[in-house]
């Protein structure tokens, strides 16, 4: 037989395809994510993606836990903005006892949530460059997650999973070291973004590698139930700070960046965006800081001076019956949301009138994301794929609480 023979005989038969397994453990799923993919050569045909991998049972957690031990729960969800969550779920019981939060600690939760928001947009956006091959914006660019982090650590002691500020509240004002940090960082940071977005931004590489890559229409994302950046890449200016205000940000003129074509292009130019938007918010809750407390009066949630622990009754009860989770909270049905990094991050809250909740179901933004990116990624390349996750940037800790 030669090889003309051997190649009409190869050709007439039926095609055969390869089954190969994209994580869980790929170092390019950055994180575990498990899909089993159908391939046509470099083409996909078919994906099933896999969860389970990581799971923790976040919400039957929560069933056991009081109110505020619950919160070093929710920086396990999105790890990467973990004060957003800290914040989102403060919000959430402070509905329910109908607790109202004093203006300056509104304000400095907005900083603090903007805060993250930039250092989830930093990793997202220098990611997907390092993906495309571009290693300089990502080295370059990444220095500022770290010095948002070092004021993370003034403030609250910890930089990735923050367990930052209380119900009711903040457990302590910003001291002089944030300021001058928060002050550098505003001064440093707009120089650092502009020049990664001049690398970028127009680079014939990485626009060929982004643009068409993994898009989705404005229809199909309403459908999935995308939210945050993913959606407004496609279109949608649906931003839950404008929709549905909180922690006083109806106080703070900002856009709301939104894309057209729903690629890994527009997503990554959405988070460019909205971080000088961010920027633009801090400076003007510095710029409008009023005085007053920074904690409501709800000493049920709130540890007193530990002064005031040795030496006054009233004190040491409320102490106790804080650290021993003793707080009843009263009987109530809520659900509040915030624009996490990744989108709408909600928490629905049942309480019975016991000491911790009766039910609770996170919203997680990124578990809605996955479901949809097997349909974005078939009939694209393998490569495209990886692009495709990290422009969703899907957090393991969200997808499978």
């Amino acid at each position: 037989m030669n090889k003309q023979e051997e190649f009409n005989q190869t050709s007439n038969s039926e095609k055969v395809y390869n089954i190969i397994n994209l994580g869980p453990t790929h170092p390019a799923t950055h994180g575990i994510f498990q899909n089993i993919l159908k391939m046509d050569g470099e083409i996909i045909m078919e994906a099933e993606p896999t969860v389970g991998y990581i799971h923790r049972a976040f919400e039957k957690l929560a069933e056991h836990r009081p109110y505020n031990q619950v919160t070093p729960i929710t920086d396990r969800l999105n790890y990467c903005s973990s004060p957003i969550n800290n914040m989102g779920w403060h919000m959430t019981v402070e509905k329910l006892i109908g607790c109202e939060v004093p203006k300056r600690a509104q304000y400095m939760r907005v900083i603090i949530m903007e805060l993250s928001r930039i250092s989830d947009h930093v990793i997202c956006t220098t990611i997907i460059g390092q993906d495309t091959g571009a290693t300089t914006g990502f080295l370059y660019f990444f220095q500022m997650r770290e010095k948002i982090y070092e004021i993370f650590e003034e403030i609250c002691g910890a930089r990735l999973t923050t367990n930052i500020g209380r119900i009711g509240g903040m457990e302590r004002d910003f001291n002089e070291t944030v300021w001058k940090k928060l002050d550098i960082f505003l001064k440093e940071f707009p120089e650092f973004l502009s020049e990664f977005q001049r690398l970028i931004e127009r680079n014939r590489i990485f626009m060929d590698r982004t643009i068409d890559c993994g898009p989705i229409s404005a229809e199909k994302a309403l459908a999935y139930g995308f939210t945050g950046p993913n959606l407004r890449a496609a279109g949608v200016d649906y931003d839950v700070r404008v929709a549905m205000p909180y922690s006083s940000y109806e106080d703070f003129e900002f856009k709301i960046p939104i894309g057209q074509n729903g690629d890994t292009y527009d997503r990554f130019m959405v988070r460019i965006e909205e971080m000088w938007e961010s920027i633009s918010i801090i400076k003007q809750a510095i710029e409008k800081m009023p005085e007053g407390p920074i904690h409501a009066d709800v000493p049920e949630f709130y540890l007193p001076d530990k002064e005031d622990v040795y030496s006054k009754m009233e004190a040491l009860i409320y102490h106790f019956k804080i650290v021993m989770g003793e707080t009843d909270v009263p009987k109530g049905e809520v659900y509040h949301s915030v624009e996490g990094g990744n989108g709408e991050l909600g928490f629905y809250l049942v309480s019975d009138g016991g000491r911790t909740p009766f039910r609770l179901h996170f919203r997680r933004p990124c578990f809605i994301y996955y479901q949809a990116y097997p349909e974005m990624i078939v009939n694209g390349l393998l490569s495209d794929a990886i692009l495709t996750l990290s422009s969703l940037n899907v957090i393991a800790g969200e997808l499978d609480a």
